[in-house]
């Protein structure tokens, strides 16, 4: 059995680490989660993503959002617009619940890393979750409004500036959460989540380190956008508005120097070649994840998928040079 490490943000990231882990053995699966959306809001710290892939794997998640939690009350965000607060990032009284102990933890000097680790436990998720890093780093959005922290632009903003760029504040000097480098370096399968390459899978691969811990594994990746359209966000914008043809060729080619293989939708089939031409193989298949059962079927598929390429390349190794 294949030792597998995700990286994920977003809904997609987390549909996809769900659908993984209803095929892998707990012990045989760690997700690496961006946190470059993590920010403060009413005094609280706030990690979208991480509890977004947390709730999924819980199966505690709003079914119908993707985010946030599952039978979601609002009276605390009400009392909070009642006395003149900001209403435009909603909080539910169950995930404030979230947001309070982790704001606690972090002021008792916690890391964030041990934070996740405890609510796993506490939720009964037996996969191995972390963060990228312990240390802050934001993603800046760069629009033709000026510079602007990424929930400003994803959430307030509904995402209408038109961007120009991203950077992520602080990065060269953050390091990786305890357990990041060891588990990609011990992977037989890195799996790039159908996530935001921009804003949701960048902001992990820049931190020092994991690209490094990345050379010489076997990687795939999912494309986030079918038939140029993304499910979710605002990749195909971005990709728009810097100038790129937002398309499942142009994911491959975001991550054509780390891709082993390719996971794209049939509606795009006709790029086949093209994505091939980038030097990866390709799966076409239904990557609509609508259903759980269309996530494990999708899961199951991939690691099928990269069993075949495991194979391919031992055949390709001079029996003196296999280990």
């Amino acid at each position: 059995m294949m030792k597998v490490v995700a990286l994920a943000g977003g809904v997609g990231g987390a549909r996809m680490v769900d659908g993984l882990a209803r095929c892998l053995p707990p012990e045989n699966l760690s997700v690496i989660v961006n946190i470059g959306d993590d920010f403060d809001h009413l005094g609280l710290r706030i990690c979208p993503d991480l509890d977004t892939v947390c709730y999924s794997l819980a199966g505690i998640a709003n079914p119908d959002t993707g985010w946030g939690r599952a039978d979601e009350t609002w009276n605390a965000l009400e009392s909070v617009v009642q006395l003149g607060g900001p209403d435009w990032f909603r909080v539910g009284d169950r995930d404030l619940g979230t947001h309070l102990e982790r704001t606690r933890r972090l002021r008792d000097g916690w890391s964030l890393s041990q934070i996740c680790r405890g609510f796993c436990e506490r939720w009964g998720i037996r996969v191995a979750v972390m963060p990228a890093t312990d240390d802050i780093v934001p993603t800046l959005v760069y629009t033709q409004d000026g510079a602007m922290p990424f929930q400003e632009y994803f959430v307030r903003l509904q995402c209408e500036p038109k961007v120009t760029g991203f950077e992520f504040e602080n990065v060269e000097r953050a390091r990786p959460a305890p357990g990041v480098l060891a588990v990609l370096k011990y992977a037989d399968l890195v799996v790039i989540c159908p996530s935001n390459p921009w804003v949701s899978i960048d902001p992990i691969l820049a931190i020092p380190g994991v690209r490094v811990a990345l050379a010489g594994r076997l990687i795939l990746t999912v494309s986030p956008l079918i038939g140029g359209k993304a499910v979710k966000g605002p990749a195909a914008k971005m990709y728009a508005e810097m100038g790129i043809e937002p398309s499942a060729l142009s994911v491959a080619q975001h991550y054509s120097s780390l891709l082993s293989g390719f996971v794209m939708d049939q509606v795009d089939a006709k790029l086949v070649n093209a994505i091939r031409s980038e030097g990866m193989d390709v799966l076409v298949t239904d990557t609509l994840m609508k259903t759980q059962q269309d996530r494990q079927r999708l899961a199951g598929e991939i690691l099928y998928f990269a069993d075949s390429l495991r194979n391919q390349q031992s055949r390709n190794i001079p029996l003196a040079d296999r280990v």
